[in-house]
């Protein structure tokens, strides 16, 4: 998906309403004539198998979709034109569709494999689902800065976000182009929560962003992976689930280098995307179904294999290669996640508030 540099296959919100107005005209049965499943999820964001395993399973038939970003899903999901029964959005976006009455809570007694998710990121989960009632996490990550180290001398390795302020490397700097990511680096830099509305704060992030800007080679989504991977900058900031594709590709090239990653001492955003059922899911049994399905510890495993993106879910990680388990990329210490902070939806105030100060960020 664009937000985690993953490629997809998403359909436009234009051919998904159309596909909508046919399935509510003359495609979608009443629940109790088909046995199907309605899944919108992120391009390439379930192993390659697991959707035909579900079906052999349960005898469910799975009609899946998928989208780019969570502005693209959530306009399809409060036009309903598409009666989706699950769907896999990110922490604010399901704070966003709680408030609006767009989803439901979960039967957990049908949920048995539930009990697999780890505690300490049902805890995190409360910051966009108080109670843990709507959501079920399905994949996980923070942000850090990635850097090349025949550029960056292990003994001047970054700890700090004020690294990417560094003289040293100028045009060797790259930033996410993302607003909430970007604001979230200076946030934590200069100490404020990362969910600010706070005017005066904002514009003192905004201006450390203006005073960055000569330093930044780029604002990059999709691009920082290959960037990274072709030595062409030595800092980048990035999305933790990105590390076992970019060390793989590095290692396979032959560079004389290795990308590595942390959390910068001050902390950082931790995400969390989950699963949930719509307020009018027409199959609400099999989305439980589904849910319970991929909390199972094997199906867990095989998700992240592919994803790479790490897993909640405790009883897969313990599947995983002592390597894996200690690859503190994909699995901060509980101490450096400690520090890390979900986003949270702001409200329309506080949206319009961040697109105004980035836009002035861009400008400069």
């Amino acid at each position: 998906m664009t937000k985690r540099s993953i490629l997809t296959r998403a359909l436009s919100a234009a051919v998904l309403a159309a596909l909508g107005l046919a399935l509510s005209g003359c495609g979608q049965k009443s629940a109790k004539e088909d046995n199907t499943l309605y899944v919108y999820n992120w391009g390439e964001y379930i192993g390659e198998n697991v959707v035909k395993e579900f079906e052999k399973e349960t005898g469910i038939k799975v009609v899946y979709d998928t989208f780019e970003t969570n502005e693209e899903m959530l306009p399809i999901i409060e036009a309903g034109a598409v009666q989706y029964d699950v769907v896999c959005p990110s922490d604010y976006i399901i704070q966003k569709m709680i408030q609006k009455d767009l989803i439901q809570p979960i039967d957990f007694d049908k949920v048995p494999n539930y009990k697999n998710i780890d505690p300490k990121y049902l805890e995190k989960s409360k910051g966009f689902d108080p109670e843990n009632k709507y959501s079920v996490p399905y994949c996980w990550g923070t942000v850090g800065i990635l850097y090349n180290t025949s550029m960056v001398p292990e003994s001047e390795a970054p700890t700090s976000w004020a690294d990417l302020w560094n003289p040293k490397y100028q045009n060797n700097i790259l930033m996410q182009d993302s607003v909430r990511d970007a604001f979230m680096v200076g946030e934590k830099l200069l100490g404020y929560d990362i969910n600010t509305t706070d005017k005066t704060q904002l514009e003192a992030v905004k201006d450390k962003l203006i005073a960055q800007k000569p330093l930044v080679q780029a604002y990059v989504i999709d691009q920082v992976r290959d960037k990274m991977i072709g030595g062409e900058a030595a800092l980048a900031v990035i999305y933790s689930g990105e590390m076992l594709y970019v060390q793989k590709e590095v290692k396979a090239s032959g560079a004389n280098f290795d990308l590595k990653y942390v959390i910068p001492k001050e902390g950082s955003n931790v995400w969390i995307d989950s699963w949930v059922i719509p307020k009018n899911a027409r199959h609400k049994e099999n989305a439980e179904k589904w849910i319970d399905f991929l909390c199972r510890a094997d199906i867990a495993k095989e998700n992240f294999e592919y994803i790479t993106y790490p897993t909640p879910n405790k009883a897969a990680f313990e599947l995983l290669s002592p390597e894996l388990q200690n690859n503190k990329a994909l699995f901060p210490d509980d101490a450096d996640l400690a520090k890390c902070e979900v986003f949270q939806y702001l409200g329309e105030d506080g949206d319009a508030l961040y697109d105004e100060l980035w836009k002035e960020v861009k400008a400069q």
